[in-house]
């Protein structure tokens, strides 16, 4: 019985990892869309954040991120380009804010 709880607690583990992996992906593809929008101009990393979103590739990495790859994450990812803010900072803001509340 135990074996059997340690394997699936394992395979468990195994995916979290995984989860964490492509979510890094996604921040990383958001990085270079914000990047591209600061220095191409406005709409370039927009448009290369809802491209990427919506082609095989991007739909598979969301998926396995555990984000739903619909219209309205697509959506949502290109709003937070277009706020221009890269992902460590929004994620140093958020730590703070929570800590404030």
């Amino acid at each position: 019985m135990f074996d059997e709880m340690d394997a699936l607690a394992w395979g468990q583990a195994q995916g979290d990892r995984a989860r964490k992996l492509f979510s890094a992906v996604v921040l990383a593809v958001l990085d270079d869309a914000v990047r591209d929008e600061k220095k191409i101009g406005p709409g370039a990393g927009v448009e290369s954040i809802t491209r990427w979103a919506r082609s095989k590739d991007g739909r598979l990495v969301l998926s396995c991120a555990g984000i739903d790859p619909t219209e309205r994450a697509v959506g949502g990812l290109a709003e937070f380009v277009r706020r221009g803010e890269r992902v460590s900072s929004a994620l140093r803001l958020g730590d703070g804010d929570a800590m404030a509340a």
